[in-house]
């Protein structure tokens, strides 16, 4: 079972539309909310994208050096649902995910994957020759997803973390960070690999809790915003 299916599947299963992920950028004034069923959407098309377009198989190297952002949930998930194996190195890798303003950090990865990070998930123009814009690519591809291949519990998963080690850390780290089902998280964590985007991401979604993702977090807006999303926990200062 990949990490995506032990960690968001859970989530599905119950059949609540609630709201998974919400990101506020407070230079931009942008929020955007994802259910838990678009946030599987968007998961989906990555990991169909990623298996139909690159042939990719589990244990494939894929890097990712994308800031906390619900795109690069999108990116994550799909990545784990097909089983591929996030590295903090682009040589080698099938795949980079990089921002679109930062092309240079994929050299190395045989293919370049831009991510605009556009609030509204707008597409990109102008790319260089050989760079595919991951909104675009993905939007046609499907809303389901299931693994052609098994996915091995000791299948490398995140940098030296198999399937089974990451699961075991994400739901560690809910129960030591206070994260349950009736949480709505307040954070202001960066994804950094691994501890960070275990902590901001995936301890959350162990915990099937929702998680309030603030970039630029306006210090006058905090106690505003715990009003508003109604958080119970917080995390990052």
């Amino acid at each position: 079972m990949s990490v995506t299916q032990a960690l968001l599947g859970p989530l599905l299963a119950d059949g609540a539309p609630k709201p998974l992920i919400t990101h506020y950028d407070d230079a931009t004034g942008a929020r955007i909310e994802l259910s838990r069923a678009t946030t599987a959407n968007w998961a989906a098309k990555t990991a169909n994208w990623l298996v139909d377009e690159l042939d990719l198989e589990p244990g494939t190297p894929v890097f990712a050096a994308l800031p906390a952002h619900w795109q690069t949930v999108g990116v994550l998930l799909g990545s784990w649902w097909c089983g591929a194996h996030i590295t903090d190195d682009p040589h080698g890798a099938e795949v980079a995910f990089v921002p679109a303003d930062d092309l240079e950090r994929g050299a190395g990865a045989r293919t370049t994957a831009a991510v605009g990070l556009d609030a509204l998930g707008a597409p990109l123009r102008g790319l260089p020759d050989g760079v595919v814009d991951y909104v675009s690519d993905i939007r046609v591809h499907g809303d389901d997803f299931s693994p052609l291949l098994p996915i091995d519990g000791d299948t490398p998963a995140l940098l030296d973390r198999s399937v089974d080690e990451l699961v075991a850390d994400a739901r560690k780290r809910a129960e030591a960070l206070h994260i349950g089902p009736t949480d709505r998280v307040l954070s202001t964590l960066e994804w950094d690999l691994p501890d960070g985007v275990v902590d901001g991401l995936l301890a959350v979604l162990a915990g099937r809790s929702s998680l309030v993702h603030c970039t630029n977090l306006d210090p006058a807006k905090r106690e505003s915003r715990r009003e508003s999303e109604r958080t119970t926990v917080e995390l990052g200062n």
